[in-house]
């Protein structure tokens, strides 16, 4: 009996000890998210607070309010330069056209179009995809003088935007000009090698400009720069890409 009662204890004893510790576990592992979160807000509140001290509109760190327009007309000229070639599209898009004519190509190096050129660019559009979600866990506020103020963040792309899904090992540097307290300029720099779909990216180095248009209260892109060693077939080769957008018309 006595040995029976010893067992019982013992077995108690354990069972005590192994609530202790799984409640232990538990406890740090709220306290973790207690501090995680605490940290995302600190990193975020950071950004917040250097927006609120020079007057700074929020609405920028939404990605959609720096997209190019749903609802308007441009032109793009297109130059691409690689160790072999050049090659310059001029083309336009109106969104009040049906959806597979938007695109139009007006020339190709200077001359005209072809069908067949203007169905190879269609073709090579990015379908439109939902805005990528800003990682609150990643602001920082990297430079702050009298002129400008930048930020850093990274993006999540949208599950469904397969294309897109490298960006996430990119940190974006957002320039604002503290005079007219609107941004300037959205750079991309990878942080590790990237696969961006048959290509291996060595070099990814993305510089988007912007316009703000007083009258329309809207940013508009004006150049989109990308510089990018990629190896192809294990052969590595610069890429370098300007698109120049102009004549924004609303539709």
């Amino acid at each position: 009996m006595k040995k029976s009662n010893a067992m019982g204890r013992m077995g108690m004893a354990h069972g005590e000890t192994k609530l202790g510790v799984q409640n232990g576990m538990k406890l740090l592992l709220a306290l973790f998210m207690v501090l995680s979160a605490m940290g995302v807000s600190a990193q975020k509140s950071a950004v917040l607070d250097a927006f609120a001290k020079h007057g700074i509109d929020t609405g920028v760190l939404n990605p959609e309010n720096l997209q190019l327009p749903k609802n308007y007309a441009y032109e793009l000229q297109q130059t691409t330069i690689t160790s072999a070639s050049q090659k310059v599209i001029r083309a336009q898009f109106d969104p009040s056209l049906p959806k597979e004519e938007q695109w139009t190509v007006l020339t190709v190096d200077g001359k005209s179009a072809s069908r067949s050129d203007t169905n190879s660019f269609r073709k090579n559009q990015k379908k439109e995809q939902p805005a990528a979600q800003t990682d609150d866990a990643t602001y920082r506020v990297e430079k702050e003088t009298p002129a400008q103020l930048i930020i850093s963040y990274k993006q999540n792309p949208n599950p469904s935007d397969k294309d897109a899904a490298f960006m996430k090992d990119c940190r974006m540097y957002m320039t604002i000009n503290l005079k007219t307290k609107k941004v300037e300029q959205v750079q991309a720099i990878n942080e590790k090698p990237l696969k961006i779909k048959m290509l291996n990216a060595e070099k990814f180095d993305l510089t988007i400009k912007y316009s703000w248009n007083e009258q329309a209260k809207r940013y508009f892109t004006t150049t989109e720069n990308l510089d990018m060693l990629a190896k192809f077939l294990g052969q590595a080769t610069p890429v370098q890409t300007l698109s120049e957008y102009s004549n924004y018309n609303k539709r």
